[in-house]
């Protein structure tokens, strides 16, 4: 299952993101995104688990957990061709006040 991870901090890694996802299981990858043009991370990554069920044991404790000082969301990722979107995110978590 492909997993969405926002709101990361600018200092969250790639390694940090695995060791986070890896206390609920197997993970397959873990990405952060990083702007084409400065090269620094966009605050968002996905990552990739191969047992369904321990990745939405993940996105449940995870959604809103604080990662390296900040709240984060977390939510299951749906394929449309080559593009992700976002799914089974309320708009409760995407307000930042």
């Amino acid at each position: 299952m492909d997993i969405y991870a926002g709101n990361l901090s600018f200092d969250t890694t790639e390694e940090d993101l695995r060791r986070v996802f890896e206390a609920y299981g197997e993970v397959v990858s873990a990405i952060v995104i990083q702007d084409s043009v400065s090269g620094n991370a966009s605050g968002f990554g996905f990552v990739q688990m191969r047992d369904d069920e321990e990745a939405r044991k993940a996105v449940e404790a995870l959604n809103r957990a604080t990662i390296n000082e900040r709240s984060v969301i977390v939510a299951e990722t749906r394929r449309r061709g080559d593009r992700r979107a976002i799914s089974r995110v309320d708009a409760e978590s995407l307000n930042f006040n």
